[in-house]
This record gives structure tokens, C-alpha cells and sequence, in this order.
């Protein structure tokens, strides 16, 4: 089973991952592999590097991510425009981790994709959940993880599909406006239900050992 994690920028997505990560879930990081796709002499930066400038590569040949994102999430055509970069070459990596996957029988895989419907990345999931916080939360822990002021933070989120639409479109939704056991609480409830309880019981007896 695929099951595709997304959400709003800043609203904890990476926590529930870690959750699932904590019950030997492997997970797909869609972060993890865009950043693969754009190293130093992949085609994924040279062909930035040919849309939008020189000024995008840093002096050591690595992209300059900050230049990169204070373009695109103020511009929609430039972000559409990296989207139509990256896209296919993240889509591809990531097809051959499943394919990895489903040769050795893994019963669950996590595919932690902050733009999953952006991307149209949801049509390949078993079943998508969402983590959501409050408009006011979401915006708060936005501009103190990424040093933002509110203008910026505020192009970063509007860049993404809203958060209540990706609401609406989930299979599950967990509430991450609370502590941490009560999300975990969620995921677990949510693993029970889905016929992975076997993950959490392995889990245990691990620690117990």
C-alpha cells in the first residue's frame, strides 16, 4: 500500500512522518529526492540553471535555493515553470523507490510529498492523508522555522493548493494543532484501522527487548 502524506507548508507534515519512520515505516521523501535531482551536474540544474540565470548556482556549483525560492513563490509562472523542471525527474526517482519496494514486499510505504496534488502525485496513492493546524498556526511556525516575514510567508503558503481543499480531497486527516502523543495517537489509530496493527506490535516488543 502507497499511502501519500501531504499537507500545508509548516503544519507538521515532517513530525508524522517521523512518527510513521518510528514504526519502521520506510518513507519516500519528496523533498529528499528534489534536492537529489537538482545536485551539481544533474540535468535537473543545468536546465534551471538555462531558465532562470546564472545567479541561481552558487559559487561552489550548488543551487542557490534562497535566490530560487524568493523568485519563484513571488512569480506563478516561474514556479510553474520549475514545477515543469522537476516534476518529471522527481516523478521518475520516485517510480523506481516503489518498484524497489514492491519487489521485496513491503506491505506499506509512505510517500511524504508536500505537493502531492500540486503535482498531480495523488492518482498514484492508495490513500492520501492530510496534517493539518489552524490559517494563524500554520502562518506563525512558517515565519520562525524559515525566518520569514509575514509577506513572504504568506507567497509561500498561497503558492500551495489551500489547506482546506487538501482537507477535502484526504482519505484521513490528522489534527496537528496539539501535542505531539495526540497526533501520534492519530496515526496509530489511523494504522489499526488500515490493517497495519502488526507494525505497532512488532514495534513494542522491539522496545520491550
Amino acid at each position: 500500500m502507497v499511502l501519500g502524506l501531504t499537507g500545508g507548508i509548516a503544519t507538521g507534515k515532517s513530525a508524522v512522518s517521523d512518527i510513521f519512520k518510528g514504526f519502521n515505516v520506510p518513507i519516500i521523501d519528496a523533498d529528499q529526492v528534489a534536492r537529489k535531482v537538482v545536485e551539481p551536474g544533474t540535468k535537473g540544474l543545468k536546465e534551471i540553471q538555462a531558465a532562470f540565470g546564472w545567479q541561481m548556482i552558487q559559487p561552489d556549483g550548488t543551487l542557490d535555493r534562497h535566490a530560487l525560492g524568493t523568485l519563484v513563490f513571488s512569480q506563478p509562472e516561474a514556479l510553474t515553470q520549475l514545477n515543469g523542471i522537476t516534476g518529471p525527474l522527481i516523478k521518475q526517482a520516485v517510480v523506481r523507490k516503489l518498484q524497489g519496494y514492491r519487489r521485496r514486499k513491503v506491505p506499506l510505504v509512505v510517500y511524504d510529498a508536500p505537493t502531492l496534488f500540486e503535482a498531480h502525485g495523488a492518482s498514484g496513492m492508495n490513500e492520501i492523508m492530510v496534517v493539518t493546524v489552524p490559517p494563524q498556526v500554520q502562518l506563525e511556525r512558517l515565519m520562525a522555522r524559515d525566518h520569514l516575514n509575514e509577506k513572504e510567508a504568506l507567497e509561500r503558503i498561497h503558492a500551495q493548493l489551500p489547506l482546506a481543499e487538501k482537507v477535502k480531497r484526504a482519505d484521513v486527516v490528522i489534527d496537528n494543532s496539539h501535542s505531539v502523543d495526540k497526533t501520534k495517537a492519530q496515526v496509530v489509530r489511523w494504522l489499526n484501522e488500515a490493517g497495519f496493527g502488526s507494525l505497532i506490535t512488532t514495534k513494542t516488543n522491539e522496545v520491550k527487548k
